[in-house]
């Protein structure tokens, strides 16, 4: 027989955890009217699965970072090909 794997919680309960979870969050600086009137949706590219070799020491160097070590390997590659593109195309 299966443990009944529902809870019953008072709404005060709820709250309380709420609460708690609300003040663990770091304050961040306010964005401002000025952000919102310049923001943009953007929609990401699409990414395409690749095998990569590279060197122990750059994969090491990411991975210290903590999780999203490929997402931050791709942000440095896409930066290195944006800035390349645009002197480029001011020559």
């Amino acid at each position: 027989m299966k443990k009944d794997t529902i809870s019953r919680h008072s709404i005060s309960e709820i709250m309380k955890v709420e609460d708690k979870s609300q003040s663990d969050a770091p304050d961040g600086e306010p964005l401002g009217a000025d952000f919102w009137a310049s923001a943009k949706i953007v929609i990401p590219d699409k990414k395409q699965s690749v095998h990569l070799r590279i060197d122990s020491k750059v994969l090491d160097y990411f991975k210290a970072e903590g999780s999203g070590h490929l997402t931050r390997m791709n942000a440095v590659l896409r930066s290195y090909v944006d800035t390349k593109t645009a002197r480029s195309s001011k020559r």
